[in-house]
């Protein structure tokens, strides 16, 4: 009687295990360098119009674009992939706890970043601008804004760059967010805004504010947007295959026509794999 109780219990753990088995063998749901699994995780800006940004109908922009076409590349439709919004500051640290499969979030290539985690691309150079109203034509230059109000996001350093190197008599005011900015200058509290031209036409672009704002053109910095990856990760290779091939086929402009267009932004052309500009 005692041997048939432990045959009996023996048989039911047998049973788990098989049961266990079948269901970890199965992980294509688990995100894959390779492609072919169910998903893939993306990280992205959330609250970035033209860029990346989080809607009632999806996700869009054209970070979201390209990282779109990078995982079709890479074997996985739209619906396979799996967003996540990556804040700036959370940026190496998703990727390195694998968070991640990479991140597409206007994320500029920098020596001290590059030591943390690789980069493909870059896949946009975009540059420190400033955004002023339509009809303001008194800001021709960087030299233009000394005492004039310009805008700082807490945290940014791009509107402490201008005053330190370009317009030390800039009146800076410092707002929560891009979008209370926008407010500022749209109502004249403050005069202009800066940050990388990308993210100011892409803000400017909405379509509440259309004719509203227009970029100074002033080039002030080179931002040479890359895709994240892991250190060492196989992917850097197969994500810069897809992105020239972006670029060959055409969808590369379209993208960016599609999403910061609207608010004439003038882009460069799209920059050849590991030119990083300085």
């Amino acid at each position: 009687m005692k041997l048939r109780k432990v045959t009996a219990a023996s048989a039911t753990v047998f049973a788990l295990a098989l049961t266990a088995t079948a269901c970890g063998g199965d992980n294509g749901g688990d995100s894959g360098s390779d492609g072919g699994g169910k998903t893939i995780t993306v990280g992205i800006k959330f609250d970035q119009p033209g860029l990346g940004q989080k809607t009632p109908q999806g996700y869009a922009g054209f970070d979201v674009d390209v990282a779109t076409y990078v995982a079709k590349k890479l074997g996985y439709d739209a619906d396979q992939i799996e967003w996540k919004e990556a804040k700036s500051g959370d940026r190496e640290t998703m990727l390195q706890r694998g968070d991640v499969d990479f991140i597409a979030a206007t994320y500029s290539i920098t020596p001290e970043r590059q030591e943390k985690v690789d980069f493909a691309g870059p896949y946009l150079l975009a540059h420190q601008d400033v955004l002023v109203r339509a009809d303001d034509n008194s800001i021709k230059s960087p030299a233009d804004l000394n005492n004039k109000k310009l805008c700082s996001v807490a945290g940014s350093t791009s509107a402490q760059n201008v005053k330190e190197k370009l317009a030390p008599k800039a009146d800076l005011q410092t707002y929560p967010t891009y979008s209370a900015c926008l407010s500022g200058l749209q109502n004249k509290a403050i005069d202009a805004l800066t940050t990388d031209d990308s993210i100011l036409a892409g803000y400017a672009a909405q379509a509440q504010f259309k004719g509203k704002f227009k970029l100074g053109g002033f080039k002030m910095t080179n931002e040479n947007y890359g895709i994240g990856v892991k250190k060492g990760s196989d992917l850097k290779d197969k994500v810069n295959k897809a992105l020239e091939e972006m670029v060959s086929d055409g969808s590369w402009q379209k993208a960016v026509d599609k999403n910061l267009g609207p608010a004439n932004y003038k882009n460069e052309p799209a920059p050849k794999i590991g030119d990083i500009k300085s």
